[in-house]
């Protein structure tokens, strides 16, 4: 017999993972995304064919690609026998047993995340070596309970704080725990430890750090609910194409677009989107565009601010940025830009003066000397704006700022004061989109490009903020 392999493959812009686990002959796959090329690479770097593809879910971050890899490879497609879904596949129960060559799996039904979630704990050479989890145990975390609606929400608390007591109390101390969110993922529940919480785990390791197995389960459900936060917009959209079958992936060049082209678009109302670097768009870019940098979360934050069904056009330096952004995108099903164009920023806009963003550093907001306590900072000529999340606010915040969360703005720009607008984020990368969306509409604006943490020390007033938390837990966010 073979040795077991698990071979994992990130999706880091979406926090999650898949799964190629091997026994030499054969292949199972457990919740593939849906560029399954990478998949295919694998298992043909393997030299094996895939028995099985496993979902542990109808995931609501992303679009699958189980089904089509099930189709192109002729696998078993697995989903819970409870989902209600409109393609074929073995409708998997609690308890079964599967066998793919030496490959023992048996699911475990682990609701919480969702209400039909199944966990599959897999064994080789008689032993249980991992189980491949989804969103139930996670990384010194759990999945969240609150992306199907308000109405499932305490609940499903409830139901995730006995589904990973399960897991342990069946579970051997040295099996691994192989979760397919978590590592960034707005789909756990503390999505910023979880990022940061290794890349590997134990179901030993969890009992001492899991709060499902560190806290009793009030105390757990109450903490849970009181820590969510909103998530993208675009999660609405994936639990039903999940549930209808994506269609295959279609990741062919889009149609080139001139300069004329590009500002005929801009003026239409479409997204033209500028995937250079967050400096190079301060810079200079065509006016009107918006700049996503392609090196940091750009699907997760264009797909929640792009207005559903708008057309897209991508702007890269090179061919190689924008077929990278389209194969980020249709992961959240954006599946045809409208157009793109490739070169410099000169090119794009056909000899018209470009637009440019101010950027500052936390020493020139101090400088200012704008801040007050009993307000947000605005005389008429600056406005200092915190668009990070209600959490993140919580937890510190410069005395004074005044807070809209990034993916609120777009409705919200009227209540922005009058003057010049000065924005921050955590780090820079979400008040440079946000810096975009207010210059379109003609604000001035100046881009904080410099890290939270170092505003206290530059002698701005910090403090928590915890007043300015809505009541989350059951606002269906």
């Amino acid at each position: 017999m073979r040795e077991l392999t698990i071979v994992p493959l990130d999706t880091e812009a979406l926090g999650d993972r898949s799964y190629v686990i091997s026994d030499g002959r054969v292949a199972v796959v457990v919740d593939p995304q849906r560029d399954i090329d990478r998949v295919l690479g694998i298992v043909a770097d393997l030299g094996v064919v895939v028995a099985a593809v496993l979902e542990t879910h109808i995931h609501n971050d992303y679009v699958t690609g189980g089904l089509e890899l099930s189709r192109v490879t002729g696998a078993v497609y697995v989903v819970s026998a409870a989902e209600s879904v409109a393609y074929e596949r073995h409708p998997v129960t609690d308890g079964e047993v599967m066998a793919f060559g030496d490959i023992k799996v048996t699911a475990v039904h682990t609701p919480g995340h969702t209400p039909h979630h199944m966990s599959y704990v897999v064994s080789h050479a008689g032993r249980v070596r991992a189980v491949f989890s989804g969103g139930s145990m996670l990384y010194g975390a759990t999945g969240r309970p609150d992306l199907l609606g308000p109405a499932l929400t305490v609940g499903l608390a409830h139901d995730q704080w006995h589904s990973v007591r399960r897991l342990a109390a069946v579970l051997p101390d040295e099996a691994e725990v192989m979760p397919t969110h978590g590592f960034g993922s707005f789909c756990s529940t503390n999505q910023q430890e979880c990022s940061t919480a290794g890349m590997a785990a134990t179901v030993g390791e969890q009992r001492l750090v899991n709060p499902a197995l560190t806290r009793d389960e009030e105390t757990f459900v109450s903490e849970m609910l009181a820590g969510l936060d909103a998530f993208p917009a675009y999660y609405a959209h994936m639990g039903p194409s999940n549930a209808a079958g994506p269609a295959p992936v279609d990741l062919s060049a889009p149609e080139r677009a001139d300069a004329a082209e590009i500002r005929r678009r801009i003026d239409a109302g479409e997204w033209v989107i500028d995937l250079r670097s967050r400096s190079a768009f301060a810079r200079g870019h065509v006016a009107g565009s918006l700049g996503f940098d392609l090196n940091g979360p750009m699907v997760t934050y264009l797909g929640w601010l792009l207005p559903h069904g708008t057309p897209l056009t991508l702007l890269g330096e090179s061919p190689e940025q924008v077929a990278q952004a389209q194969r980020e995108l249709v992961r959240i099903g954006i599946d045809r830009p409208a157009a793109a164009a490739t070169g410099s920023v000169e090119q794009w806009s056909g000899g018209d003066p470009l637009a440019s963003l101010s950027v500052a550093r936390w020493s020139d907001v101090a400088r200012l000397g704008l801040l007050e306590a009993d307000g947000p900072v605005s005389d008429g000529r600056v406005v200092l704006l915190d668009v990070r999340q209600h959490r993140e606010r919580a937890r510190s915040a410069v005395v004074g700022s005044m807070h809209i969360p990034v993916h609120e703005l777009p409705n919200r720009l009227d209540e922005v004061p009058e003057g010049d607008v000065w924005v921050h984020c955590a780090s820079g990368y979400r008040a440079s989109v946000v810096a975009g969306l207010l210059s379109r509409s003609g604000r001035r604006v100046t881009v904080v490009d410099d890290s939270f943490d170092r505003a206290a020390g530059c002698g701005l007033p910090v403090q928590p903020c915890e007043e300015c938390i809505p009541d989350l837990a059951l606002s269906g966010v």
